[in-house]
């Protein structure tokens, strides 16, 4: 069915169907691919009510995108229609330092955020990879994360209230400005982590938190992975809760050396990032309380001496997974068994099994990532015209995702399901994922948002 009239009437040329526009919206940083019918840009909650509807109306498929970083084809229109590009709705509508919130349109950028926040002394914590370009909505969709969520949670821990267009069109809020609330169900949370499958965020009231006042960085190299995670179990019940825990293994600090040789790292073995943040004193005690916990360990251990030296390892950290070419320029990272976590205890025997999975099909790996909150982030990395590499890499990558469902953990930390990961859902939920299920159609009775997503 053409709804190209109806869409001009909505959004006047702010939509698209020219072959050529379409395909940049038929993926994004995964191996997922769905081209859509139409591209939609609409820059108010009226417009995106009104284009739902519509597809409601017609049973089209709604795909809501913002900044199209996702690695798991979560914004990818897999049964094409509708693809909502929502980054132009990116608007800093309320900045209330009183109640500790602001509130937000889906397209504004993460790092655009906490630099309006920053002359404030506050910051929106949550802290993906992708900071630099990944959009709050975005955010919202998979409850991102990323390095300091060991100390400061994740999205969801951040979001007061959403304004959300479900299936039929209508126009809800989820929450208010309250701190709590024993009123009934926690829509907010529902909607936070479904990738766009029960409704569209359109407005997002978040909290922000002060910044702290200094922060230390100990740099720690360990005999091999496994020592490495017993290490960090082991900082932990010493009661020391770092802000970041970063663990970088051999391979990493490879990539890293030819990235920025400057970069002071260690010149071997496994590494951990301790960040430690608060008051200039209490943050310094509790580097000092890192470094003598981590000392009968590791094989080397030591203070960042300046802040420069900080920013610099934290910046090339944020690349890691994208400088592994530095390694191999014949080879590229594949984005799947990217992002498995499991309980604090098993991420030894995680960074152990994982190894051997990579030894069994014979493919590199670089194992990096958020180790401090069980999130280990593995970077595999082929040859791309090599058939068999590929067919080595989907085995290797089903059986990471597997090993991590048997170890009582999760097959995505941060990155989301998407219609990378949706044929492990029921392997990880058992009979509460036909909850899931139930919960959709009640929703979104006629399957419209965001179809083929979360194994639903």
């Amino acid at each position: 069915m053409d709804i190209t009239e109806e869409l001009r009437e909505i959004v006047g040329e702010r939509f698209s169907v020219s072959s050529s526009e379409l395909y940049c919206y038929s993926s994004d940083a995964s191996q997922v691919k769905g081209m859509p019918d139409y591209v939609v840009r609409p820059e108010s909650t009226e417009e995106v009510s009104r284009i739902v509807k519509l597809a409601f109306e017609h049973e089209i498929p709604v795909t809501a995108r913002g900044a199209g970083t996702g690695l798991a084809g979560g914004a990818v229109p897999v049964q094409g229609g509708i693809v909502l590009d929502l980054s132009g709705m990116n608007r800093l509508l309320e900045i209330d330092l009183d109640n500790l919130q602001v509130v937000v349109e889906p397209g504004v950028i993460q790092d655009t955020l906490n630099d309006v926040l920053k002359p404030h002394g506050f910051f929106f914590p949550p802290n993906p990879g992708s900071s630099a370009m990944c959009t709050i909505g975005g955010m919202i969709a998979y409850n991102a994360s990323g390095m300091r969520c060991v100390k400061y949670g994740t999205t969801r821990n951040y979001v007061r209230d959403l304004e959300v267009v479900l299936a039929d069109g209508s126009v809800i809020h989820t929450g208010s400005k309250m701190l709590k609330s024993a009123a009934g169900y926690d829509l907010t949370q529902l909607m936070i982590g479904s990738e766009g499958t029960l409704g569209i965020v359109t407005k997002a009231g978040l909290k922000i938190a002060p910044l702290p006042k200094a922060r230390k960085l100990v740099i720690a190299a360990f005999g091999n992975a496994e020592l490495a995670g017993k290490a960090v179990i082991k900082i932990f019940s010493n009661g020391v809760v770092p802000s970041a825990c970063e663990i970088l293994d051999r391979v990493s600090l490879q990539v890293l050396k030819r990235y920025d040789p400057n970069l002071v790292l260690p010149a071997e073995g496994d590494v951990i990032l301790f960040e430690v943040d608060g008051t200039e004193t209490s943050a310094h005690e509790a580097a000092e309380q890192v470094m003598e916990v981590c000392s009968p360990l590791a094989l080397t251990i030591k203070l960042a001496e300046s802040e420069k030296e900080m920013a610099d390892i934290w910046a090339a950290r944020k690349l890691v997974g994208a400088a592994v070419s530095r390694l191999d320029p014949t080879k590229s990272r594949i984005y799947v068994g990217e992002d498995v976590g499991v309980p604090m205890k098993r991420i030894p025997e995680l960074l152990r099994r994982v190894q051997e999975i990579s030894e069994e099909f014979d493919l590199p790996a670089m194992k990096y990532g958020h180790i401090g909150d069980g999130n280990l982030h593995l970077a595999l990395f082929i040859d791309v015209l090599n058939q068999d590499e590929w067919d080595r890499l989907k085995k290797a990558a089903d059986k990471v995702h597997r090993t991590a469902i048997e170890l009582g953990g999760t097959v995505s930390s941060e990155h989301g399901v998407g219609a990378a990961r949706g044929m492990y859902m029921e392997a990880q939920w058992g009979p509460a994922f036909e909850v899931m299920r139930t919960i959709k159609k009640a929703l979104d009775p006629k399957g419209i948002l965001n179809p083929g997503k979360l194994g639903l």
